[in-house]
């Protein structure tokens, strides 16, 4: 490995604008989660020096499947900016993407902080404010969508954009585990899932989460908002398409991806 961690985050950054890159081999092995953390960090550091404001997390890579494709046994986490919110039944543009794809997810956001060394999905039950149904657009600043567990992790989770549904649910009652989730562009079925897909059930996943972030000195806060991880395929997304997704309990969330290049 010859490429600094400066290097390859400076390589990332220049493809939101130029475009997609090669996987990143000349600097990370693929399963090299402390030198792709460290990339992550320094964006995540120089874009909060320019005036980015974190609002949460996103955790990636919650199906055992997706993981066994990446040779990996765990999810990795990506850093949400509040530029990155969208509304809901707002627009997503072209030219602010790469390669997107949406997935549908159980978002969190915490009443309170959570910075205990081993929190339970208890724990992180007792620190939610509320739940939402939520879109992830996912991008990746890798060509074709090459990526290993580095490459993602390095490249910020692969996030871009996220959509918050408006029906803010209290956890008591709710059932994440069995509740059913429909992904539908232009009003037809493209992604099934359940509660259950997201590593067990959307709490264990944001316990890993709170977790992992303590074991870095970093923690979850009050008011972060958590996308707990895909309950279904992802489904790849076309200029003029209208993206809805419901979540049994939760409600629907959706928005628009027009085409405004020229």
């Amino acid at each position: 490995m010859s490429t600094t961690y400066d290097a390859l985050a400076t390589r990332l950054r220049a493809a939101y604008a130029t475009g997609a890159v090669a996987p990143l081999r000349d600097g990370l092995d693929p399963t090299d989660a402390v030198g792709a953390y460290a990339v992550q960090a320094l964006n995540t550091k120089l874009w909060v020096s320019e005036g980015r404001r974190i609002v949460g997390r996103k955790i990636g890579l919650t199906a055992k499947a997706v993981q066994a494709q990446l040779g990996v046994d765990q999810p990795d986490f990506g850093v949400l900016f509040a530029d990155m919110a969208i509304p809901d039944g707002g627009v997503l543009k072209a030219s602010q993407v790469l390669q997107p794809k949406a997935e549908a997810e159980v978002a969190l956001v915490l009443a309170r902080d959570l910075a205990m060394a081993n929190p339970t999905a208890d724990d992180i039950a007792q620190a939610t404010d509320h739940a939402v149904s939520a879109i992830e657009i996912v991008d990746s600043r890798i060509a074709d969508w090459k990526i290993t567990f580095a490459d993602t992790v390095a490249d910020n989770g692969s996030s871009a954009f996220f959509v918050l549904g408006a029906d803010r649910k209290s956890l008591r009652g709710l059932d994440l585990y069995t509740c059913r989730m429909a992904l539908e562009v232009d009003g037809s079925l493209v992604s099934l899932g359940a509660g259950a897909a997201c590593l067990g059930h959307p709490l264990i996943a944001a316990a890993w989460l709170a977790k992992t972030l303590a074991a870095t000195g970093d923690a979850l806060r009050a008011g972060d908002i958590i996308l707990t991880g895909a309950l279904g395929p992802m489904a790849t997304l076309t200029p003029g398409q209208h993206i809805t997704a419901k979540i049994g309990g939760l409600g629907q969330v959706s928005f628009s991806f027009e085409d405004d290049r020229a």
